[in-house]
């Protein structure tokens, strides 16, 4: 987008772009707030009752994929310190999700395929670590596929979207690695 303001502008309509300027960022600082307060209520109802009270496994994945998404969302706008806490606390909620995935659910299990997935993202648009992302959802995906046939009827729609969703990640990432060699 191009910023450069035309020169024939007046006063006032100088005026005028400042002020709609300051009000946007009084907006983004309000929206800002209000998706930390809304991602920190969810945190804490995740650690406060929903993670401890979880006995069977699937849902002690999911609640903790949960909580990686919640905090990878408060890195998405937030800097520093807090940018780098958020980040540190999505790593750890998204391995400790992984561990008991990789132990309890089928490579096949959606959950376990949706936790592939965003961990991978996490990775490669946050982390910058594009060859662990690829790798990651590389083998999630091969080992869907390995056990494909295995899938029951009600889960089949969900984790073949999912693997879909794999693919197309390790597609446009690819793609994206070959597109910086090949720049001069």
């Amino acid at each position: 987008m191009d910023t450069t303001l035309p020169d024939n502008l007046s006063r006032e309509q100088y005026v005028y772009l400042a002020k709609l300027s300051i009000q946007a960022e009084r907006y983004e600082e309000m929206i800002e707030a209000e998706l930390s307060d809304v991602c920190a209520s969810f945190l804490t109802l995740l650690d406060s009752n929903l993670i401890q009270s979880a006995a069977a496994s699937e849902s002690k994945v999911f609640y903790l994929k949960m909580k990686g998404d919640y905090h990878r969302y408060l890195v998405e706008f937030k800097v520093g310190d807090e940018r780098k806490a958020a980040a540190e606390d999505t790593m750890l909620s998204y391995k400790a999700a992984l561990d008991i995935a990789l132990t309890y659910l089928a490579p096949t299990h959606p959950i376990r395929l949706g936790l592939a997935l965003n961990y991978s993202v996490f990775y490669y648009e946050i982390l910058n670590q594009s060859d662990k992302a690829c790798s990651m959802a590389k083998q999630a995906f091969e080992e869907a596929i390995a056990e494909l046939d295995t899938l029951g009827e009600e889960s089949y729609k969900d984790s073949t979207l999912i693997m879909q969703l794999l693919r197309d990640n390790l597609t446009l990432w690819t793609s994206d690695v070959q597109d910086q060699l090949d720049e001069p």
